[in-house]
């Protein structure tokens, strides 16, 4: 109890961690609110096929992943994360705006692409920002992802009440209703933004790493397995989030409340899990931690070929928080380790596996749900998530990555 009740009273005496708290629970707010009816809203009120559809979230993807690298390099090395950030949750304002006026398909890429892509920054800096508040608060690294998921803990909040609100104002205001709805809750993220967080050059360390390229780290075999791994259980991911709801609507012949009632469940779970695998991880045995959370994932889509009903979703979630507590959250300070002179590169490369998984899973989407139906997109996203466990299984010690140092990266695990 003490171990757990320490890092909380550290957190909620400093005001730059509660500012992370706040900030965390909007950005989950605002995500919760649009994702679990992406795909409703594409293929239904859009009229999208669900082919098209995966085409248009390809390219909002597509355009995310070029511009957040664009902008992670910048705050790494030319701007504050605050300038970036402020960037971020305007882009975040406007396009959730648009998007709830607009319904020509042509538009509503050009503006994912472009606008919503500058907002998807926004994640990746707010922990870049988490990872340097908390090594000037001088905790000791070991207790890092500790940390860490606890401020992934409040986006999981979030997500625990974010789909039934989300779901009841699209209910009761439409689409439109809904979307606006998300960009109010950028706007109070903006003015949090504004009033609580500094701007602060970029380190020194930094500056220097930064004249490496990239490449470099990418070269590296252990970082190369996971980078694909991540990618690979990502593709699943998106395939499972888009096809849940309409597995639930259409295969299983659910209601609207019901697909909200789904994404409810897993969230409350998420709560002690992250906690619970935040402490495992700050014992060091951070891939075997991920390399759990993966396995999870095969059986969670596996079961789910396998219901006849909406009710038996519903605890299947629970291992769905299990998977969401690894992979959205000690996978974060995962990656940080691998490269810790560049937080925001860092956590923008493990968004980025989000963002070309998510792109390869919005292209089999359309597909398999198109031809072989949505019990088939599960089966594809078991296979998926078990080739990323066999990546993961065969570089089982990843080891830090320094950019620009002649001597090598440094030998000693940061995983078990």
């Amino acid at each position: 109890m003490q171990r757990i009740l320490a890092p909380c009273r550290i957190i909620l005496r400093q005001r730059d961690f509660r500012v992370l708290l706040v900030c965390n629970l909007l950005l989950g707010l605002a995500f919760s609110f649009v994702g679990p009816f992406f795909s409703m809203f594409g293929t239904i009120e859009v009229g999208m096929s669900p082919l098209l559809f995966g085409v248009f979230m390809m390219t909002n993807s597509l355009g995310a992943v070029a511009l957040s690298t664009a902008l992670a390099h910048w705050s790494d090395t030319r701007c504050s994360r605050r300038a970036i950030l402020i960037l971020g949750s305007l882009c975040g304002v406007a396009g959730y705006t648009a998007f709830a006026f607009l319904r020509d398909p042509l538009w509503l890429t050009v503006i994912g692409a472009t606008v919503l892509g500058i907002s998807s920054i926004t994640f990746s800096q707010l922990f870049a920002h988490a990872r340097e508040v908390i090594r000037r608060a001088d905790v000791p690294q070991e207790d890092t992802p500790l940390y860490m998921n606890v401020f992934r803990m409040f986006i999981a909040l979030a997500w625990t009440i974010g789909p039934a609100i989300g779901a009841w104002i699209m209910v009761r205001y439409s689409y439109r209703g809904m979307f606006l709805a998300a960009a109010g809750v950028y706007l109070v993220f903006l003015l949090a933004v504004l009033r609580y967080i500094p701007a602060l050059p970029p380190a020194p360390a930094a500056q220097a790493a930064a004249r490496i390229p990239l490449r470099q780290a990418l070269a590296r075999a252990d970082l190369l397995a996971y980078f694909a791994g991540f990618t690979l259980v990502y593709a699943a991911a998106t395939m499972g989030m888009m096809n849940l709801p309409l597995l639930i609507l259409k295969t299983l012949g659910g209601s609207e409340q019901q697909v909200g009632i789904a994404y409810c469940v897993a969230p409350v779970f998420e709560l002690p899990f992250m906690f619970f695998f935040g402490m495992l991880a700050s014992k060091g045995d951070q891939a075997r931690i991920i390399r759990t959370g993966v396995t999870l994932a095969v059986v969670y889509y596996a079961l789910l070929t396998l219901v006849g009903a909406p009710w038996q979703v519903y605890p299947l979630q629970i291992l769905s928080a299990a998977i969401t507590a690894v992979t959205m959250g000690v996978a974060i300070t995962f990656f940080q380790s691998y490269l810790p002179d560049l937080p925001g590169t860092a956590t923008n490369l493990y968004s980025n596996a989000s963002r070309i998984g998510s792109t390869i899973g919005y292209l089999l989407f359309g597909t398999l749900a198109t031809g072989f139906g949505h019990r088939t997109v599960f089966h594809v996203c078991a296979a998926l998530s078990l080739i990323a466990l066999v990546l993961m299984y065969a570089y089982r010690h990843p080891s830090v990555v320094r950019l620009g140092d002649k001597r090598g990266p440094d030998s000693s695990p940061i995983a078990g």
